[in-house]
């Protein structure tokens, strides 16, 4: 008799922690709907990631590989230009605290968009400028954006900035991740333009 309570408790226990998880499951699923996503290359990824990162309402921020057609690359392999993938950085972010208009003004502002493959001293297609929307409604911000920013008379050649399709993020390495915050003099070719 003893063990069949047990066994009754255990159950009841077990029932309990899984109504809890699936309570906590669909909390966040509501605070993840909340949350957006946008990607863009400009260049070296530890300068754009340091600047997005400090955008309020940015909540998370990742740099890595996209825009290329091998699976899982690595650094030693991008850092070739033979891959296709860009450096990029990953951005989620609260659109009710910026939109993700605001964060495409800034993205502007902070490498040159009329550099084809590079910027400063980092010279290739994976330092390309490029804009990789999630949907439609981010490719027509894009696009409106680029075309605001290249009538603008700021800058003296056209803005080539790609807007692709987003496809794949692949995460870069780990020392890669907040690089110049764990190293606050690092090499960085990336400061905001008025």
């Amino acid at each position: 008799m003893a063990n069949q309570i047990l066994i009754a408790i255990l159950i009841l226990c077990e029932c309990g922690i899984a109504a809890q998880s699936k309570s906590v499951q669909r909390n966040k699923n509501k605070m993840d709907k909340s949350i957006e996503i946008a990607t863009m290359a400009g260049g070296c990824f530890w300068g754009v990631e340091e600047l997005l990162r400090k955008l309020k309402g940015v909540k998370e921020t990742e740099v890595g590989y996209t825009g290329g057609e091998l699976d899982a690359p690595t650094y030693k392999q991008v850092k070739l230009g033979t891959t296709g993938h860009a450096e990029a950085v990953q951005v989620k972010f609260d659109p009710t605290l910026i939109t993700y208009e605001e964060i495409l003004a800034y993205f502007f502002r902070l490498h040159d968009p009329t550099q084809a493959n590079g910027q400063g001293n980092d010279i290739g297609t994976q330092y390309r400028s490029a804009i990789f929307y999630h949907d439609l409604k981010q490719k027509e911000i894009a696009e409106k954006i680029k075309e605001k920013v290249d009538k603008s008379g700021k800058w003296k050649k056209p803005v080539v900035t790609q807007i692709v399709e987003f496809k794949k993020f692949y995460a870069a390495e780990d020392y890669h991740q907040d690089y110049l915050q764990k190293n606050p003099d690092g090499y960085t070719c990336h400061y905001l333009r008025d």
